[in-house]
């Protein structure tokens, strides 16, 4: 019968054809029931960091401060995880059958609830790599049209935007939207921005955190300036406005639907803490118009193909999702990510990372060995500090810390910095620490 509730939410009738009984398996009382809903999964006081930390099996041998780069699964997401897991090993082809039909509307709402939007305007993917792929390419370009970019993107963004341009012979330009990280300006950044835009311009990609220098674009002030053009432009002169937001999704209190952007990109496997190997992709329903599907959805659209519905009945972000058979044990785990976001409160946990952020840079900056690169102002930078030791390289700095018992990056760029990432699993004691520990290195 779950197609039955499959077809009902697109507002079409049943009929006489279902679903098998057999592909229609109901789980009963074996305890797999409903893996979205764990009975051992229970509220989490607001701003009680110590019983987060202690949610995750990360060891504690170690100050962790690059956890950014791929999530330790906290334990309601662990748990989920096996239980999908388990279902599948006992009877793969029935618990598929009990769930595909919906589950995928399932967690776009979950996203939904979490980040804002409408739960059909999110597509789920593997990580931001795949979302920035699947986007740009499969914008709608004419001949002539430009996408402009800027000059402090991550690779997955230049390259996307790279293969585009030698698929097609699209036209990709960039822009520095500052010269100085520590000095970066919003009144500045908003100018250069204006100043880059052409006629031909279709397109603007960005990032919102810069995980080379810790800046945090100013991305509502940028989308006034996009609208403000947009409004002497011609329905298909329109630019959009597509966003990288992985390093501001899980610390910022932010609705994405009014943060002005078209596209919102993001892996959910590093401050959302879900399971590595998911992500989502939220676009405006007139955003979404403009984008072709690159990998064939498994969604309603497979009854668009065998004739029993219209395209224009199917969930855009559901027609955007890519088929195939995934790691399902750990996509349909993801809603127990952001429901323990949402149980910590988007509000508290964006002021505890700023907090400790805060405490890093300001520690760093009393020390004159120190160049420190992430802005101080909360406004323009969130959860990464950058910066450079006198007389060390940065993997130098990185490997004399791991030996201290203190893990943290250096950024992956062309000019590469020592980076610490403090993020919830921390606390106070172990900034102290970290700090003390690059004092030693004057």
């Amino acid at each position: 019968m779950l197609r039955r509730q499959f077809l009902n939410r697109l507002g079409l009738g049943m009929g006489a054809a279902f679903l098998p009984a057999s592909q229609a398996l109901a789980l009963g009382a074996s305890g797999n029931s409903n893996p979205q809903n764990p009975a051992n999964a229970g509220p989490i006081s607001q701003g009680d960091w110590k019983a987060l930390r202690d949610l995750f099996p990360l060891t504690r041998d170690y100050i962790q401060l690059a956890t950014f780069l791929l999530a330790s699964h906290p334990k309601p997401v662990a748990d989920a995880i096996n239980r999908h897991r388990q279902a599948f090993d006992e009877n793969p082809a029935d618990y598929w059958h009990s769930k595909y039909l919906t589950i995928d509307h399932d967690i776009a709402k979950s996203a939904a609830d979490y980040m804002g939007g409408e739960p059909q305007c999110i597509a789920l993917t593997d990580s931001t790599t795949m979302g920035l792929g699947l986007v740009y390419s499969g914008l709608k370009l004419n001949s002539g049209e430009e996408i402009l970019q800027t000059t402090h993107d991550h690779y997955s963004t230049d390259m996307s935007l790279a293969h585009r341009a030698k698929r097609t012979s699209a036209k990709v330009r960039q822009v520095a939207l500052y010269e100085n990280a520590w000095q970066v300006d919003v009144d500045d950044v908003c100018q250069r921005l204006k100043a880059a835009i052409k006629p031909e311009t279709r397109v603007f990609a960005c990032t919102w955190v810069h995980s080379s220098t810790g800046v945090k674009l100013p991305i509502r002030a940028m989308a006034d300036v996009i609208e403000e053009m947009n409004r002497t432009r011609n329905d298909n002169e329109q630019i959009l406005f597509c966003v990288d937001g992985v390093h501001g999704f899980g610390i910022e209190d932010q609705d994405v639907s009014k943060l002005g952007c078209d596209f919102f990109i993001a892996g959910t496997h590093k401050w959302i803490f879900g399971p590595r190997g998911t992500g989502v992709i939220w676009g405006k329903e007139t955003a979404w118009q403009r984008s072709e599907v690159v990998i064939p959805s498994f969604s309603a659209s497979y009854e668009v193909w065998l004739g029993t519905i219209e395209q224009k009945q199917v969930p855009i972000g559901e027609h955007m999702t890519p088929g195939g058979f995934h790691s399902f044990e750990h996509r349909w785990a993801l809603p127990e990510a952001f429901k323990l976001h949402r149980q910590l409160g988007k509000d508290n946990v964006q002021q505890r990372i700023h907090q400790l952020n805060t405490q890093t840079k300001q520690g760093l900056a009393k020390m004159s060995h120190i160049k420190l690169h992430t802005p101080m102002a909360t406004q323009l930078s969130s959860g990464l500090v950058c910066f450079e030791v006198d007389g060390m390289h940065p993997e130098e700095v990185v490997k004399t810390l791991h030996s201290k018992g203190i893990i943290m990056s250096n950024t992956p760029y062309r000019k590469t910095y020592a980076r610490f990432a403090p993020s919830l699993i921390n606390n106070e004691n172990e900034i102290e620490q970290a700090l003390a520990q690059i004092k030693a290195l004057a």
